[in-house]
């Protein structure tokens, strides 16, 4: 991603990033919301099945969870000023050009899993990450051993084979880079291996094994806000740029936009009507031919090409 490249050796170098830094703390954050219910990964995958419904990825559909772990880390870091008096610092969670999860993996809170993503024997991979970069000499934790063994299930479910091989990710292909980071066309081809998700994707996560060790959140912040699950994309569709504001507001959502929000929709309601066709869906893509900006028109009208199979 530009913002990682611009970077260039800071990533690596926490010291270049942040002029007298001499440690790192680590930290995770459970994400599931705290009504998951045990069955979580088979209702995750089931919501697949439903093409007319929207899915969004479960860490994004209550608060923004950059806000949340970075107070919670700076509330941390007064908590330890108080034993060792002032210090510099600066708290970070996928906030900065930083090398999160090798830092994680160096740090002792897991490893990395064949999908790149950290995973932790008690925790799966639900989790945030966040750091503390700060200029007191700390002693170094114990990295942990891999504990992947044969199992390729991640690479195995990935609908785009974004995860060309072990540890090795091509973002150009991966569900969550298209639908929230990249901001131009979703390229054609990968259109169709989108399906109903229209801001990110947890296969790799939802198949692994490990996940059935996940935790639930201990804070009410990750609960599933309303509308965030289970909504129609005729209705999704539909929301003008003051509904999108209302209904994503202090969410990580919000920062995608209101343009990338309907290129999503219009995609997955194109993969709906390739399945079934439904005026419905016709309808409410045919209200956003005219609509002001030329990214959400070709992809509107993409999605009208589509005739059921």
């Amino acid at each position: 991603m530009a913002y990682m490249q611009t970077h260039g050796l800071k990533r690596a170098r926490p010291a270049q990033l942040i002029p007298g830094t001499v440690s790192v703390i680590t930290a995770r954050m459970d994400y599931l919301p705290q009504a998951t219910q045990q069955s979580w990964q088979a209702i995750e995958f089931e919501r697949l099945h439903r093409p007319a419904e929207g899915v969004v990825s479960i860490y994004a559909r209550g608060r923004d969870y950059h806000k949340v772990l970075r107070s919670r880390l700076q509330k941390l870091c007064d908590r330890i000023a108080l034993q060792v008096g002032e210090f510099g610092h600066r708290v970070f969670t996928d906030s900065a050009p930083v090398l999160e999860a090798e830092l994680a993996t160096r740090s002792g809170q897991g490893w990395r899993g064949k999908h790149t993503l950290v995973l932790n024997r008690e925790a799966g991979s639900m989790f945030f990450l966040g750091e503390i970069y700060l200029d007191i000499a700390l002693p170094q934790s114990a990295p942990v051993p891999q504990h992947c063994g044969n199992c390729t299930a991640c690479i195995d479910v990935c609908p785009t084979g974004a995860i060309v091989s072990p540890y090795r990710l091509d973002a150009r292909r991966c569900i969550s880079y298209l639908t929230i980071e990249h901001s131009g066309a979703i390229p054609e081809e990968l259109r169709p291996l989108i399906g109903n998700r229209i801001y990110g994707c947890d296969d790799c996560q939802l198949i692994c094994p490990w996940n059935k060790f996940a935790r639930r959140s201990a804070l009410p912040d990750f609960d599933e806000r309303k509308g965030m699950s289970g909504a129609q994309l005729a209705q999704l569709m539909g929301w003008s740029a003051d509904d999108f504001l209302h209904y994503t507001r202090g969410s990580a959502i919000a920062r995608i936009g209101h343009e990338r929000w309907l290129r999503n929709v219009a995609v997955a309601m194109g993969n709906a009507l390739r399945q079934a066709d439904d005026a419905g869906l016709r309808a409410a893509l045919q209200a956003r031919l005219d609509h002001p900006s030329e990214l959400v028109r070709e992809h509107v009208a993409w999605a009208l090409a589509a005739t059921a199979g």
